[in-house]
């Protein structure tokens, strides 16, 4: 294995984008959280209220001889509607924003790629999603991490049509 790296994004509510992270060859560690904000160690319900600027987000760690960022991106793509601000589906306010947090300047521009190729070849230039350096990443409650596989009687909604595909 690769020196694992670390992404993170958020595209609505945690638990089913950590999910359809899990599913992808060469992630290897995931984690939900809250990123993005103003609020030192907010909670859950501080979150929800939407005074933190927090966005539900999950933290990745991947192996780049597995799956490339690139790869990652066309998943976060392809999960949620990057075009709805402060909502996917159901789920509204700001911490359900559509946000690509990069760590690295070469995770910035390949995130800014990816964005302007999506914008022009499939959303007509309405993605609202925010491109912005990662920051504080504060590690959501243990009866959020892994929610779906905790409870398989819940439908997460995500479905990822890339997965088990290729790097």
């Amino acid at each position: 294995m690769g020196e694992p790296k670390t992404a993170a994004f958020a595209a609505g509510c945690f638990w089913g984008v950590e999910s359809a992270f899990m599913k992808i060859g060469g992630v290897v560690e995931t984690e939900v959280g809250y990123m993005g904000g103003h609020t030192e160690n907010p909670t859950y319900d501080d979150v929800c209220g939407g005074d933190t600027g927090h966005a539900e987000t999950v933290r990745i760690k991947y192996d780049p001889e597995k799956v490339s960022y690139a790869r990652l991106l066309e998943e976060f793509w392809a999960m949620h509607d990057p075009t709805t601000p402060n909502r996917q589906g159901p789920d509204f306010g700001n911490q359900y924003r559509s946000v690509i947090f990069y760590y690295t300047p070469e995770q910035k521009g390949l995130a800014e790629e990816s964005k302007k190729k999506m914008n022009a070849q499939k959303f007509g230039g309405k993605i609202t999603t925010q491109i912005l350096e990662a920051g504080e990443f504060y590690r959501a409650e243990e009866y959020h991490q892994k929610y779906c596989q905790k409870h398989k009687g819940i439908f997460c909604g995500i479905d990822l049509p890339l997965a088990g595909k290729g790097k």
